[in-house]
């Protein structure tokens, strides 16, 4: 089975998660896990936490500026690329409107044609 990675994205002016969106995520996760689907899955602090290295440069917040950051990833196996978004589709991220999310393979999962 190959394995995706799911990169959750949102707004960094959104704010913290409310009560009822971490409820939600965390059904989406244990939904995953049930199916036996979740390999792994981290939410990242935000990103003013980040330090980012450029050559020998090291500095303060994320790698790049942009109006989405990655807020989480997760590691999923499935079948192939339509059922890893299958279930990308149901991460409520999708719904809340300040973001989305981007699945690509995980290098060296893909199993052979």
């Amino acid at each position: 089975m190959a394995q995706y990675a799911i990169l959750i994205y949102d707004t960094p002016e959104a704010g913290e998660y409310t009560p009822e969106q971490q409820a939600q995520s965390k059904r989406h996760a244990n939904d995953l896990v049930d199916s036996g689907a979740m390999v792994a899955a981290y939410a990242l602090q935000s990103p003013d936490t980040a330090t980012s290295l450029h050559g020998d440069m090291v500095t303060d917040g994320p790698f790049v500026d942009a109006k989405e950051v990655v807020a989480g990833v997760c590691i999923i196996e499935a079948p192939d690329l339509d059922a890893a978004l299958e279930l990308a589709r149901r991460n409520p991220a999708l719904q809340w409107g300040r973001g989305g999310v981007e699945v690509r393979p995980v290098a060296g999962s893909i199993p052979p044609r």
